[in-house]
């Protein structure tokens, strides 16, 4: 039997020196290995598999398409896939926001959203508006426009030439923040910081302000107080800013809504979407526009300067129609909420296990930050690689769940979370626990034993 890691066959792996298990099979909300061990898929892979593996409809919808047309330029024609997706995807947006325009990754869809907000002032003659700023902790992707505005400087530091200027201001974190996410006048939790932000570059020179609207592995899961978007477009709209709601990882009902701006009643200008929009059964992710964004473009130069080869690719769209379809046919946003009140149920109880100083979330989305003190909330010392020996302890358990790091001080700060598919029943989630409790022990133990 092969063992899959580096320098054995040819794959070139994101982790060099580490063993991956060969997947051969998916079953609902489970994995199976070449070896017979069984996982539960907790994330969906990475915040991807909402409708969990192996699903019949998705894949006959898929070859259905194959079979009629594989590849058509999105520059040269349109087909039915795309279409339907817009109108299936336009019919759950908040506002105004209706066109739709499809790509693959979500690094791509933040980079094609943060152009868009530039080619928009081009387009209304303000072309000095070219700063963008963004929340610290966050992540926003990994191609280099995405990178610069994410606040991973571990992975930034090899490409810092490379790299755009983007203003950073701190996320409302209520965990890490003095006021716990409650004090009326903190400037970080009121959004107050971002008006200073650009009142400090000139309204003038600020294009686009971009956020998730729910922590992902940025801040993990963390939320910010329920005023917090309302004050962020306010200001974006006193001081002509173009506000970019970045739903990758939280939309397509993940959070129990269809996008998870929709409790804050606000709409933003542009939003991100991807990961959950296919299921994960095909390369998928989009931007979706207001009209006065996409009606400045048509009056102006009339063609968005973003070109990608695979953009609208039938077979992704085709995956996303059937995601779409599938998602309300089963009402599966409506039992993500459901769920997510007992996975929250739950898992409230894993705050009283060792080093786990916090729980939060929504829907179907959670994060556990752990501590090395509980009293006074301090990190592990990154030497420790707590969140990574966890990761591995559960994948040994049987559970996948992800890692995130540095969000307390940008380098410390251990997390893990999960997003299990939609389909996860009171039992699994029972088992999460279980697994989940398992593999914490297991890591207390080897971090303890190294000290």
């Amino acid at each position: 039997m092969n063992t899959h890691k580096h320098p054995n066959g040819h794959v070139f792996y994101r982790k060099l020196g580490y063993e991956y298990p060969k997947i051969v099979k998916g079953d609902g909300c489970w994995l199976i290995d070449e070896r017979g061990k069984r996982y539960l898929d907790a994330v969906g892979g990475a915040y991807v598999a909402n409708l969990g593996h192996s699903n019949p409809e998705i894949a006959d919808s898929i070859a259905e398409q194959c079979r009629q047309f594989g590849y058509l330029s999105g520059t040269m024609f349109t087909h039915g896939p795309v279409e339907n997706l817009a109108d299936e995807i336009a019919d759950t947006l908040p506002g105004d926001l209706s066109k739709l325009y499809f790509l693959c990754s979500g690094s791509e869809a933040v980079e094609a959203a943060l152009k868009l907000a530039r080619q928009y002032w081009v387009e209304c003659g303000k072309p000095g508006k070219h700063r963008i700023i963004a929340l610290g902790p966050g992540y926003h992707g990994s191609t280099l426009l995405a990178l610069s505005a994410s606040a991973r400087e571990a992975h930034k530091a090899p490409f810092r030439p490379w790299l755009v200027d983007v203003h950073r201001i701190p996320a409302p974190y209520p965990y890490r923040c003095e006021c716990g996410g409650k004090g009326p006048a903190c400037p970080v939790c009121s959004a107050a910081v971002l008006e200073e932000a650009i009142e400090e570059l000139g309204p003038g020179n600020v294009a686009a302000f971009i956020a998730e609207p729910v922590g992902g592995s940025s801040t993990g899961a963390s939320t910010p107080r329920s005023d917090y978007f309302k004050r962020v477009r306010e200001i974006c709209d006193r001081h002509d800013v173009l506000f970019v709601a970045d739903e990758v990882l939280v939309g397509v009902g993940r959070t129990g809504t269809w996008w998870a701006i929709e409790p804050y009643e606000v709409t933003p200008d542009v939003m991100t979407f991807g990961k959950g929009i296919s299921g994960g059964y095909a390369a998928l992710s989009g931007i979706a526009a207001g009209q006065k964004v996409v009606d400045a473009i048509a009056e102006g130069s009339g063609s968005f300067v973003h070109a990608q080869t695979f953009s609208h690719h039938p077979v992704a769209c085709a995956a996303g129609v059937a995601t779409m379809r599938y998602l309300k046919k089963h009402n599966l946003v409506e039992r993500c909420a459901q769920m997510g009140r007992v996975l929250h149920e739950r898992i409230r109880l894993l705050a009283d296990l060792p080093h786990v100083g916090d729980v939060r979330g929504r829907g179907l989305l959670a994060g556990f930050e752990f501590v090395e003190d509980k009293a006074s909330r301090a990190p592990f010392p990154r030497s420790a690689k707590f969140a990574e020996r966890f990761a591995d302890a559960a994948l040994e358990a049987g559970l996948t769940v992800w890692p995130n790091v540095g969000h307390a001080d940008g380098t410390s700060g251990d997390a893990a979370l999960i997003a299990p598919p939609f389909i996860i029943t009171e039992q699994e989630i029972d088992e999460i626990v279980t697994r989940f409790t398992k593999a914490l022990e297991k890591t207390i133990s080897k971090v303890k034993a190294r000290a």
